[in-house]
């Protein structure tokens, strides 16, 4: 099986040939020029890093060119890569738990982002870390999403309470915890809804789960996990800045880098909504849902560029 590098640079590849492809052909064997940044500067826009994103790169990157002047052109992508990776935090263990037991966590985010194939996933993971884990459908508006993580809890060992179609979401997030409490379980997971036709709607939801775990289990939830399709791109930062406004998220978890060559929207969604990203997912298996590291997805994105 390959490794955690090798996984995250094959399903990044399209973003690579069009980011880190494009840089290596732009300079090429030459000597650095500061004709360069201009175009430079269109190959990060077009990965969708952001306007603030872009701009912090480019002055950072000016400012280590005038203090060192590097004569090399790898030597200012080296200085690139560097700037690239203190953009982002790094999340120390996003499997971790901390004392109170048991934890709960939302999963949040609009219809086909992958919101509930990450629940499965995370829940098939924390038992393999030795945690104790419960799901709780309450995405009770699509009949497929309750089906869908009936599957991931068979496949795992993981109960998944659920209630008729068209339940009260938040009767199901109760009885889950209330579940989770009885049986001394260390982690609940709750999958939720994410119809934005009716936005207004859904916050209200989603902050009455909020405030039911709340009220059960003191500090509920303890993370709120925002899905974000990585194929939406600056869409995708819209949808994220509605779901902040209503429940406390605290984490990203960027879905589907494999399906685009615009894998930069981490950088826009890091500097736009100050929140960290915890998870990527780069396909459909178990091991391509996996934990954030800045430094190996700045180097999955642009290639191994001192050769330069």
């Amino acid at each position: 099986m390959a490794g955690f590098f090798e996984r995250l640079k094959q399903g990044m590849a399209r973003t690579r040939e069009g980011i880190g492809d494009r840089i290596r052909a732009l300079v090429g064997g030459r000597q650095w020029s500061d004709s360069l940044y201009d175009d430079l500067e269109e190959i990060l826009y077009e990965a969708d890093l952001g306007y603030d994103a872009v701009n912090d790169i480019l002055t950072q990157l000016k400012d280590e060119v005038r203090r060192h002047r590097p004569e090399r052109a790898s030597e200012v992508l080296d200085h690139l890569r560097h700037i690239m990776v203190s953009l982002l935090t790094p999340v120390a263990n996003p499997y971790g738990l901390g004392d109170q037991r048991p934890e709960v966590w939302m999963l949040v985010g609009v219809n086909g982002t992958g919101k509930t194939t990450t629940a499965g996933k995370l829940a098939e993971r924390m038992q393999q870390e030795g945690f104790r884990v419960i799901l709780g459908a309450a995405d009770t508006f699509r009949a497929a999403a309750t089906e869908q993580l009936l599957t991931w809890g068979m496949r795992a060992g993981v109960d998944v309470v659920r209630q008729a179609e068209g339940a009260d979401p938040a009767a199901v997030a109760f009885d889950t915890v209330k579940a989770a409490l009885a049986r001394h379980l260390d982690l609940a997971i709750i999958d939720t809804a994410g119809r934005l036709h009716n936005k207004s709607h859904l916050m209200q939801e989603l902050r009455k789960i909020a405030r039911v775990v709340g009220r059960e289990i003191a500090g509920a939830p303890h993370q709120v996990l925002l899905v974000i399709d990585a194929t939406t791109g600056q869409n995708g930062l819209e949808q994220a800045r509605v779901f902040r406004d209503a429940v406390p998220v605290s984490g990203i978890v960027l879905t589907k880098l494999d399906g685009t060559a615009k894998g930069g929207i981490a950088f826009a969604i890091h500097r736009t909504l100050d929140l960290p990203i915890t998870l990527v997912g780069v396909g459909e298996k178990l091991d391509d849902l996996m934990p954030f590291d800045p430094e190996q997805y700045v180097r999955a994105i642009l290639g191994e560029l001192s050769g330069a």
